[in-house]
């Protein structure tokens, strides 16, 4: 968006493994969401939403208290955990080729203005954590997600997932297009809700520690957007 003859196209980054064979990919049609775009940022940068938003998909007893850590970097913010030594999450436990419990990291990363990266990697109990050795069955899905203002209160979003097994296997493929869409909706659902409750709000807002992620991204994108439109009024006079 915007004039084409300012667009830096060195700022374009390098999606990795797409295109690799090794990689499968799964993608839905892009969604139409009710909501300002920042939300659907705050939500790519919150992981402890999925104990209670996706419970049939995403949810484990871990992802209810276990501690976030938050990194800012220059190009956004990434909010992320390990999770130790527990039962894969529902929509996991289909797709992962190991048995028994795991190690699991939820790396929720926004890059500025509105694109996500959402890793998930799940590696048999004992071989996680940082510093883990991670088995040969690990599982790991990149999910990327792209967030298009329409208007101050509409959202396109545009979505797909890259997985490091059965790049071929079209039912598994399917399935997970599938299901991830679902957890979506599930998403959009909460946050055309908030958006209402936001734009009526009768109540002062009230920010609590582990929204420390989203008030650090939205801080710093306020200040760029700020700094841009001072140039573009002094470029103006």
């Amino acid at each position: 968006m915007g004039n084409p003859a300012l667009a830096e196209t060195s700022d374009i980054f390098e999606i990795e493994n797409y295109g690799d064979p090794a990689w499968g990919i799964n993608r839905g049609a892009a969604m139409e969401l009710d909501c300002n775009y920042l939300l659907m940022c705050d939500n790519l940068l919150d992981p402890t939403h999925v104990a209670w938003v996706h419970q049939s998909s995403f949810a484990a007893e871990a992802t209810k208290d276990t501690p976030l850590r938050i990194t800012k970097t220059d190009d956004g913010v990434i909010v992320h955990r390990w999770m130790m030594d527990h039962e894969p999450a529902p929509f996991y436990k289909k797709i992962v080729e190991f048995e028994g419990n795991c190690d699991r990291l939820q790396h929720y990363e926004v890059r500025y203005p509105s694109h996500a990266l959402i890793k998930a990697v799940f590696t048999p109990a004992g071989t996680g954590g940082p510093d883990g050795p991670l088995h040969e069955k690990t599982f790991v899905m990149d999910s990327y997600n792209f967030m298009t203002p329409t208007n101050e209160g509409q959202t396109r979003y545009y979505w797909f997932q890259l997985r490091n097994i059965r790049p071929h296997d079209e039912a598994l493929s399917e399935m997970m297009t599938a299901d991830v869409q679902h957890a979506f909706d599930e998403d959009r659902d909460v946050l055309n809700e908030i958006q209402k409750g936001m734009s009526n709000k009768r109540s002062p807002h009230i920010d609590l520690p582990i929204d420390g992620g989203q008030l650090r991204f939205r801080r710093q994108l306020q200040a760029m957007i700020n700094e841009e439109q001072q140039v573009d009024r002094q470029m103006a006079e």
